[in-house]
């Protein structure tokens, strides 16, 4: 077992290859489109297991049309652990492409057991105009000193703003501290403990300038934007209905809000929304694409029963229910 010490070690003598001499990096201003939905982006494949980059792309159009702010890929919903460095790369490039000239922000996770590669995914996300990066932990780093030692190596890497995603036991102490010393860490996708009872006191630490997504699928959505939460992280289906409930909520017509999500929350119970099928139904993906999923997203449903819905049952409950709230 490794160390504390030794922990602080590696990351140091990883970060030496890559980290700016000097103070680190101005954050750049924060970008109010970073406010309201950002689903997670899926990976969808053909028959051979070949990423369909026109159709990863896709979702960006989708959600331009939806009026959806902006997505995150890849995450855990993504396979990020399954995808190599050149899909990840070419992944990047066809989201960010497709969202020029467009409102939709793209936001381009960096995360990797290995620090050098944090770097090149960090490098060229600002190289090809993504909008922010977003970085899950290493798996194996727990000890709060190193992760914000980590942290403040991976803000140097890149003048774009940083999604930290606290997941595990990371504390409102830590994230404070990387508030204090990350210029660019400005946003938190935050599913450790219990983040409904912890997103009031990190906003109050943080004089509300760090912006608090939920990392809960936005299952609790009024909840969590009755406590604070500035957004959260669904999956991809009825983003843009998620987003209608949140634009109604800002509007204060919080009644609406309520029964738009009341909805979503009724639907649930008829098909899943990470499911392949309901993503077809919406005219994301083609009939005949499958994703491409790593173990933690293939087991986020686990100990939920759903029935089997072809595309054709999802389109009908779609049409019968959800068609005032669907916008692309």
């Amino acid at each position: 077992m490794p160390t504390r010490r030794l922990l602080l070690q590696g990351l140091a003598l990883g970060a030496a290859a890559f980290a700016a001499p000097g103070a680190l990096l101005q954050a750049a201003p924060a970008d109010k489109r970073f406010r309201g939905l950002f689903p997670i982006g899926a990976t969808p494949v053909d028959a051979a297991d070949k990423i369909d980059f026109a159709q990863l792309a896709g979702q960006v159009t989708f959600l331009r049309r939806a009026r959806v702010p902006g997505i995150a890929w890849p995450q855990i919903a993504s396979g990020w652990t399954v995808l190599t460095e050149a899909e990840r790369l070419q992944g990047a490039e066809a989201l960010v492409g497709a969202a020029k000239g467009g409102e939709t922000a793209v936001v381009i996770g960096i995360q990797s057991p290995d620090t050098a590669a944090v770097k090149r995914y960090a490098t060229h996300a600002a190289k090809i105009g993504a909008a922010a990066v977003i970085c899950i932990p290493p798996e194996k780093i727990t000890d709060e000193a190193a992760l914000l030692d980590y942290y403040q190596q991976v803000g140097k890497m890149s003048h774009l703003p940083l999604f930290v995603q606290a997941v595990g036991k990371m504390s409102v102490d830590l994230l404070v501290r990387m508030y204090e010393t990350i210029p660019t860490m400005r946003y938190v996708k935050d599913e450790s403990g219990e983040p409904l009872e912890r997103v009031q006191e990190l906003l109050k630490r943080t004089k509300g300038e760090v912006a608090d997504f939920s990392g809960r699928g936005a299952n609790f959505l009024v909840t969590e934007m009755d406590r604070g939460f500035i957004g959260a992280c669904p999956f991809m289906t009825l983003t843009d209905v998620y987003q209608a409930a949140w634009e109604a909520w800002q509007a204060g017509d919080k009644a609406k809000a309520f029964q738009i999500f009341g909805a979503i929350q009724a639907a649930n119970t008829m098909f899943s929304q990470s499911s392949i099928e309901a993503m077809i139904a919406r005219g994301i993906f083609t009939p005949g694409t499958t994703l491409r999923m790593g173990p933690m997203a293939m087991g986020s449903s686990a100990g939920r029963y759903l029935p089997a819905r072809s595309v054709e049952e999802i389109k009908r409950v779609m049409d019968t229910y959800l068609r005032p709230y669907l916008r692309a």
